[in-house]
């Protein structure tokens, strides 16, 4: 690791995690229920807190904020992961279909278990641990599917990549707007609101769900970035090294699909963050993937954070779902690339 690297790392990492401190405390404090800092730290410490401030905090912004937090983490490391295995700068979970897939077989288990979805704001443990399995296998599914029509001869085809995710995400998301239709009203409602990326109903088991998910397959993720550097270059090079290229992206391939399962049981198809996360990284601290993912996990953090605090407050007392901010910018942004690709 250069020491030049290294310092634009460093530099980045504080800078992202004070921007995001800061977001932190505006998602926290503002809302249709504003609050002075005296209020919030007085909340959070416990000191002569009042129950309004203290039912605001910790049953309703707290909990969104986390959840906002670690899906950006997720969605940012499994961005970059997929981006340095298909060695294409336009490829992240929601364009390759991965997100459709998962988003898929979770409404899927929402159709079957409609009672169990229903009570999910009362914390029915056993709905909420299942999703992000049935979002795994979602994923992987369509991931499957996808990888063998965009293979050419032994070779993943970029091109066929690409028309392939946006082929199968489209006939995924036509089977999740067709279960969804047949639901009962209730939960119609809450799919519908889920399915276009939305965290406002965020509670702590979620939390606990999904974050186990994130800093096992994250901790993986992280400890093998370095092959992330050799994949870049051609398959018969990095075989000459004596890595297992099948074996290793397999895994890498895997962990990033359980990740983009998680988040998604928990935040819906909030799309754009695993694009846009890993170019601003890429753009800040070099190519090195040692650092790209975890200033990915960072970048991604933030986007998110500030995503939803714009989504509850712009058209307050309405809300919008946060997967709309991010699509906002995440639609340019992807033209732009596009663009910039074909030049």
């Amino acid at each position: 690791m250069g020491k030049q690297a290294l310092g634009r790392f460093i530099s980045t990492m504080l800078v992202f995690l004070g921007l995001t401190f800061i977001a932190f405390y505006f998602h926290l404090a503002n809302g249709a229920f504003d609050m002075s800092v005296a209020d919030v730290i007085k909340t959070i410490l416990h000191i002569d807190a009042n129950e309004h401030h203290q039912l605001v905090i910790f049953e309703f912004r707290l909990p969104r904020i986390i959840i906002a937090a670690i899906v950006g983490i997720g969605l940012g490391i499994a961005g970059t992961v997929i981006q340095g295995i298909t060695r294409n700068g336009l490829a992240d979970p929601g364009i390759l279909g991965i997100n459709a897939g998962a988003s898929a077989s979770i409404v899927l288990f929402m159709f079957f278990f409609q009672f169990a979805y229903s009570n999910m704001s009362e914390n029915n443990w056993t709905s909420i641990l299942m999703m992000p399995l049935f979002g795994f296998v979602g994923g992987c599914l369509a991931a499957l599917i996808i990888f063998l029509f965009a293979m050419r001869r032994g070779v993943l085809d970029m091109q066929r990549l690409i028309l392939t995710g946006i082929a199968i995400s489209s006939g995924f998301s036509a089977v999740t707007l067709y279960l969804s239709l047949k639901m009962n009203e209730k939960d119609y409602e809450m799919a519908a609101v889920w399915i276009s990326g939305s965290i406002y109903h965020a509670n702590w088991t979620f939390i606990i769900a999904i974050l186990p998910w994130i800093i096992l397959l994250g901790s993986i993720i992280i400890r093998k970035s370095y092959l992330l550097n050799y994949f870049q270059l051609e398959e018969t090079s990095v075989r000459s090294l004596g890595i297992s290229v099948n074996k290793e992206r397999a895994i890498l391939l895997l962990c990033s699909i359980g990740i983009v399962s998680a988040c998604v049981s928990v935040s819906g198809g909030v799309g754009f963050i695993g694009l846009i996360a890993p170019h601003i990284a890429r753009r800040l601290v070099g190519i090195d993937h040692r650092f790209i993912v975890p200033a990915s996990a960072i970048i991604g953090m933030f986007l998110l954070i500030v995503s939803d605090f714009f989504a509850k407050t712009l058209f307050e007392p309405s809300e919008l779902p946060v997967g709309i901010v991010i699509s906002i910018v995440g639609i340019p942004y992807f033209l732009y690339l596009l663009a910039k690709a074909k030049a």
